[in-house]
């Protein structure tokens, strides 16, 4: 468990942005992951006041406030459509309820996670971040880059037309994935993301033109997608998942109606 000296309830994004540039402070998630560190913190820095909770859906996109709890997300009926039950899917095994209802997306993002369901999923679509300094990038320029001080305000998902999937293997129901995967088809395009590998997610793309079977796109994707050894599983068994489950998306995806 962290000791923290002082916490302060920011008023505004500027004066929450000021106290973090100091590395002895940190910024209140859902406090999950952090509970977990053996840190010293000077200032715990909470957002919760500044409105940052809830999601909006327009004709357009989706805007995820960052202290939305991950049940929320799961539970939203307009994600549900979107995203083919892959929201769902992707979040409903991790911890539990009570976890679910604590943990946020913004704390989830923002720490990228090598083991994360929720940037793994979210990365598969058109999606982008709004830093509140740094301003709206794309989340796959963000999963790759060095993490800084600037404060994740936003996820955005912009209603690209596409058909969703999302595949992962654990070895107990609430453990953290051996391997997880999201696909997506959007055009001739079919994109790849995975994460756990154990490292951030790493996305492989290729139009469905150029895929002359399942099988070949297995290969490709083995070839592409760098895999190692923890506690939980060997590189081996990782690259094998990695070419189940891009068989298993170009059987669900490349052909196949719209869910």
């Amino acid at each position: 468990m962290f000791t923290a000296r002082e916490y302060v309830k920011a008023k505004s994004l500027d004066e929450a942005w000021e106290l973090n540039q100091i590395r002895s402070n940190r910024v209140v998630g859902g406090m999950l992951w952090l509970k977990m560190s053996r840190l010293n913190i000077n200032k715990l820095i909470d957002l919760s006041d500044l409105g940052l909770d809830g999601i909006e859906e327009n004709e357009d996109e989706f805007i995820i406030g960052c202290m939305t709890p991950l049940r929320e997300l799961e539970l939203h009926p307009g994600l549900e459509r979107y995203s083919c039950g892959a929201v769902r899917e992707a979040l409903r095994s991790i911890v539990g309820v009570q976890f679910r209802n604590l943990a946020t997306v913004g704390g989830s993002i923002y720490g990228r996670y090598g083991f994360s369901d929720v940037l793994t999923v979210f990365a598969a679509m058109d999606s982008f971040v709004e830093l509140h300094k740094g301003g709206i990038i794309p989340l796959s320029e963000f999963i790759g880059m060095k993490p800084d001080r600037d404060i994740l305000v936003r996820l955005i998902i912009k209603k690209t037309a596409l058909d969703l999937r999302y595949y992962s293997v654990r070895n107990s129901r609430t453990d953290f994935a051996v391997l997880n995967c999201a696909a997506a088809k959007t055009g001739d395009k079919l994109k790849l993301v995975f994460g756990a590998r154990p490292g951030r997610a790493m996305i492989f793309e290729k139009s469905l033109s150029e895929i002359s079977s399942a099988a070949s796109l297995a290969g490709e994707a083995a070839e592409a997608i760098e895999t190692r050894s923890n506690l939980r599983a060997g590189a081996d068994y990782r690259t094998h998942l990695v070419r189940v489950f891009a068989k298993r998306a170009y059987n669900d995806l490349g052909g196949g109606e719209k869910c």
